[in-house]
């Protein structure tokens, strides 16, 4: 699981059985999940507290299908989503029909996944599914839309680059995936996004756009037999793709580092520096175990409590100091971070590489940390479902980067997680293994920093 920690001072911050449904008993009493004929899967959560219904549509796409060709282009498609279709012909039309329906609607965009949803009253949710058809089906591409749309995609590059730490992250990444760049950089390319074309749009459409490839979750005040009925008037004659999606076009393996490198990246909004450390981590798909016990490492070390925040932080070394695993198929990131002291950056670096060194001993962490970690975990996962509207979108991010069913038994297999799990995790993941270091400074701190100096960290 990403656990994304804030910077300060301004910087950024499914086991299915053969027959394709999932067996009930492994998920809660108010979760009903199928898979249509063809292949579309159907999840209802029924949640009766609020009388409204929310809508998710989910696709198996994002940055790790894109070449660099199309970096950026599923993110331009996300939002051609919510424009003119068969059925609604223009985007004046579809804005139209969001009052009519009292639409609320959003779409994402991120490794491996891209969603769509709405929420509606749950009177309309006959003609919030037909909606939501028109839309991921019959979608028009239409030039004048897609002119308006590109420099709003395009905006949303530039209120990221507004930030420093979009160009440290930015250079690391291209260190770190190589000619693979644009399948993990899912805000995508300024040139690409503004270049783009109907034809481009309709090439990931006729690639990724198939019921095979999606699920549709429907929550909040509905029965599931209702739904099904209703899914199926409008989705059931969707055609499956007639070939094996990703087959055809394959997502090609991240080769790993064979040393470790530095980058430097200079801004002058740079308000403090920052060194950021990044690795390659576990695979959900082949090394579930170690996903979870990297979740629970991580947390330990950010409690106030562990000696790493009290050797770095509260030593004065360091303004902040965090490290954090995303959980996705194709390789998730490890990354440390360390906001140092500028007097002390010599010094807070060496400390990080001696707490880095010791990650894997017996005494490094309290039996009270582990539990507290474990804890903290179950509790942000409660917490994660008190918005139903909400949770479709965390359950559609583990549908796409493990599984529906890696997120049902999370808690329990967080509570399995031993020190030795996390002892192995760390040997196999982070320690002798090579890593991109990158140091974010303004011209100003190269006055009084010899960046010259600053090697990779040492892991």
């Amino acid at each position: 699981m990403s656990k994304l920690f804030t910077f300060i001072l301004g910087a950024a911050t499914l086991i299915f059985t053969s027959s394709g449904s999932m067996a009930q008993n492994q998920m809660p009493d108010h979760f009903f999940y199928e898979k249509l004929e063809n292949g579309l899967e159907l999840l209802v959560i029924e949640d009766h507290s609020v009388p409204l219904a929310t809508i998710e549509i989910a696709v198996h796409n994002g940055a790790y299908t894109e070449d660099a060709e199309f970096d950026g282009l599923s993110h331009l498609y996300e939002h051609m989503f919510f424009k003119a279709n068969k059925n609604i012909p223009s985007q004046e039309k579809f804005l139209e029909r969001v009052n009519e329906l009292g639409i609320s609607f959003n779409g994402t965009t991120s490794d491996e996944r891209v969603n769509y949803y709405i929420t509606l009253s749950k009177t309309k949710l006959d003609e919030g599914l037909k909606f939501m058809n028109d839309a991921i089906r019959y979608p028009l591409f239409l030039e004048e839309e897609m002119k308006k749309e590109n420099p709003v995609v395009d905006g949303e590059f530039q209120r990221a680059e507004s930030n420093p730490v979009f160009f440290l992250m930015n250079d690391i990444n291209r260190e770190m995936w190589g000619d693979l760049y644009s399948r993990k950089n899912t805000i995508g390319n300024h040139d690409i996004i503004l270049s783009a074309t109907p034809e481009k749009m309709r090439t990931i459409q006729e690639k990724y756009y198939y019921p095979n490839n999606s699920i549709i979750v429907v929550a909040g005040d509905v029965g599931h037999e209702e739904v099904k009925k209703v899914v199926m008037s409008h989705f059931a004659d969707w055609e499956p793709s007639e070939f094996d999606i990703f087959e055809k076009y394959p997502i090609p393996e991240f080769v790993p580092l064979n040393e470790s490198k530095k980058v430097v990246t200079t801004n002058e909004n740079a308000q403090v520096p920052i060194i950021m450390v990044q690795q390659f981590g576990p695979k959900s798909r082949e090394d579930v175990a170690a996903t979870y016990a990297a979740d629970v490492f991580h947390t330990i070390l950010s409690l106030p409590s562990s000696r790493f925040q009290k050797n770095l932080v509260e030593s004065g070394l360091a303004y902040q100091a965090g490290s954090s695993y995303q959980t996705l198929n194709h390789v998730g990131p490890i990354t440390t971070i360390l906001v140092p002291n500028p007097q002390k950056m010599t010094e807070a670096i060496s400390m990080l590489e001696a707490e880095i060194a010791l990650w894997d001993t017996d005494d490094y962490f309290t039996d009270q940390q582990v539990e507290a970690a474990k804890n903290q975990l179950m509790i942000q996962d409660v917490y994660s479902r008190e918005s139903t509207s909400d949770f479709v979108h965390l359950i559609t991010f583990w549908w796409a980067s493990a599984t529906i069913d890696y997120y049902m038994n999370y808690v329990d297999n967080l509570q399995k997680v031993t020190r030795d799990d996390m002892k192995a995790y760390v040997q196999k993941y982070i320690q002798g293994n090579p890593n991109v270091t990158g140091i974010l400074v303004s011209p100003a701190m190269k006055g009084f920093i010899n960046i010259d100096e600053i090697q990779p960290v040492s892991m």
